[in-house]
């Protein structure tokens, strides 16, 4: 059998499905982990935002102006 013969054969058999998997409840475990206090978990969440908002903007002043030349963050979602 040729070395072309050995790279051509099919790995992947049609009858297999690939297996789904469903997205995550990210809000339900937010609220799950606040004990179904939508006003801790909403006052969680926004705590963690300004932390991560303060995280990019370290990082942009960190960051060389050759290598971030490019890189413009946005601290709000539009």
């Amino acid at each position: 059998m040729s070395l072309h013969a050995q790279l051509s054969f099919e790995i992947f058999d049609a009858k297999i499905q690939p297996a789904i998997t469903p997205e995550p409840d990210i809000i339900g475990a937010i609220l799950d982990y606040h004990h179904g206090d939508a006003r801790a978990a909403l006052e969680d969440v926004l705590a963690d935002a300004d932390f991560l908002r303060g995280q990019l903007f370290a990082a942009q002043r960190l960051i060389s102006q050759g290598r971030g030349r490019e890189f413009k963050p946005k601290y709000e979602r539009v």
